[in-house]
């Protein structure tokens, strides 16, 4: 059963998790990276949700795919230096 994200809503990173269907240490990258924009309040962090709408566009993949591919021509070139 898959949860409606609603743009008002603030959701915290196990809500987000759940919703998005990633593991905590991709949720914790994500956040760590900039992928992600939260506010920490008392340790914790909160997610709006309008924040995970631009995540799921289109756009953002495209950026994503972008940043993958990139990230695996570095890996290759040093992969080859060896």
């Amino acid at each position: 059963m898959s949860k409606e994200i609603k743009e008002n809503a603030v959701y915290t990173t196990a809500e987000t998790q759940e919703i998005l269907k990633i593991s905590n240490s991709t949720i914790k990258r994500m956040l760590k990276n900039g992928l992600i924009r939260a506010n920490k309040i008392g340790g914790q962090y909160r997610i709006l949700g309008k924040e995970l709408l631009r995540l799921v566009s289109p756009s953002v993949e495209k950026k994503v795919i972008v940043s993958y591919l990139q990230l695996k021509d570095r890996v290759v070139k040093k992969i080859n230096k060896w």
